[in-house]
Order: C-alpha cells, then structure tokens, then sequence
C-alpha cells in the first residue's frame, strides 16, 4: 500500500503529515520510528495524523520521532491550518482542531491564497511552578515548570550557547520530578521583549523549535518579570510571537507554517 503524505516545517520543525481521511495509519508509533529515521526513512521530528472529529472541524495526533505519542504540538497544528485550507479540506480562515489537550482554535493568514502564517488559541498554562533540581545538574539547578498542555522545564542561562543539549537534555527530560518525562528549555533573555530560546524536545531530542515550548519560555519569562506580555521568542530553526493575554489567561501563538514537499511511502 502507497501513503501520500505531505512534509511540513514551522520554525524548523519538521514533521511528516498525512491525512487519515485518505489513508488511514493502523499503527502510527511504528511508522513514527521508521519515517523519521533521516538515514533510511524520510527525516522529521515525528509523524501528524490529521483526521476527521465530532468535536471539531478536524483531529490532530501527533507522534514523536521514538513512537511515542503527544499531547500537543504548536507547530504542527499551524501547519495542519496550512494543510487543510491549501488542499481543500476547509475554506474556513477560523478552523478549531480537536487534540489531546483540549480544541485549539486556529486563525489563518492568508495571501494570494496561501497560507502565510497561523495564529493558534493554545488555552490557558498550568501548574506553574520554581524547580529545584539537584546539584548533579550544576549549574542548572533552578528551574520552572509549566504545563502548556504538554509538561515543560523552563531554565533560564548567561549563554544560551554554552549549553550541551545533547549532554544535559536526557538527563533532564528523565528527571525525578518528571515522571511522565519532560520537555526541556534553555534561555537567554535579549531584552523586555525578545529571548533566545534552545530546547530539548520529549521524545525527540534536539529539534529546531518547539511551538508549545516557545510558549512556556514567553509566561515564564512574563511570569518571572523577565519579560511583558508578549515576546519573540527566537529558536535555532525561526520565530515565534507570543502573547499571553492576563485578560483571558490565554497564550495566543503566531509563526510561520512551510510545506516543504508532497511525497509518497509504501508501506
């Protein structure tokens, strides 16, 4: 059997889309694993599946390079807003989308009939909270967590490129205090309105940018008075803005979707 499947990127993270209203995925962890493999698969950060819901205009599951499967991912769900009105799925600017950590609502920027950007509702953060972490982790011994429909670790540092990602990232996202395991984000504050942020993804290690992780960097660097209400958040692989709205509580996400290429896998 053929897969179609589209390759799309926010930010520089990349992920393999498909639509499961065509080609339905029976067992997306194994696929995840084997197609985001960059040396005998297709290369990616892991596997979307965008399908049909009751609850909203459409689904989105999202699984993570090592097969297991997230909550929710900020850039995947402005490129699902890309997918969708691009292919003829939806004519609608405003598209609500059902995840795993609740609907997200989605407004499409369009220009001469493509999508430009997306500016995604991501809810309200929670469980907010300082960290302490043990000096094993030195210097990284103080932290913050927030969940912003997935757990994050929010550590703020000097020089964001001193940082060996891949050293202290695993050992963070498998924390103690995680036991469900862990995002991970490192952050330089430029000034009141911009950081540079790198990250550590749960799942999938070192990745170019993580939407829901620019958005836990932005309320705890508002929340700590390191920054205002909204923030450009700058990663490896782009920009985000972010916003978080004290009037509602809610963080409101605006960023780039890209196709990168249409292609087809047999399975």
């Amino acid at each position: 059997m053929k897969i179609k499947f589209t390759k799309m990127q926010g930010a520089g993270n990349d992920y393999i889309y498909v639509d499961t209203l065509k080609y339905p995925i029976l067992n997306p962890e194994r696929f995840a694993v084997e197609w985001s493999c960059p040396h005998t698969g297709i290369g990616s950060d892991g596997l979307v599946l965008i399908g049909p819901s009751d609850k909203a205009d459409f689904s989105m599951r999202i699984f993570n390079a090592d097969g297991s499967e997230a909550k929710m991912c900020g850039n995947a769900s402005r490129c699902i807003g890309k997918y969708v009105y691009e292919n003829g799925l939806s004519g609608k600017t405003e598209i609500s989308l059902d995840t795993l950590s609740g609907i997200k609502h989605l407004s499409l920027h369009v220009k001469d009939n493509l999508v430009d950007s997306v500016t995604v509702d991501m809810g309200s953060p929670a469980e907010i909270r300082p960290v302490d972490l043990e000096e094993a982790y030195s210097p990284y011994t103080k932290g913050f967590a927030v969940s912003v429909g997935n757990p994050h670790l929010v550590i703020f540092v000097a020089d964001i490129m001193s940082v060996d990602l891949s050293s202290i990232g695993p050992a963070l996202e498998c924390h103690p205090l995680f036991p469900d395991r862990t995002n991970v984000e490192f952050v330089q504050v430029l000034n009141e309105n911009c950081v540079r942020m790198r990250v550590w993804e749960r799942g999938s290690g070192v990745t170019q940018a993580c939407g829901t992780g620019a958005c836990a960097t932005a309320v705890i660097a508002s929340f700590t008075g390191r920054c205002g209400q909204e923030t450009n958040v700058v990663m490896d692989g782009g920009q985000l803005r972010i916003r978080w709205d004290k009037s509602d509580n809610h963080i409101y996400m605006t960023g780039p979707a890209v196709k990168v290429y249409d292609g087809e896998i047999e399975i």
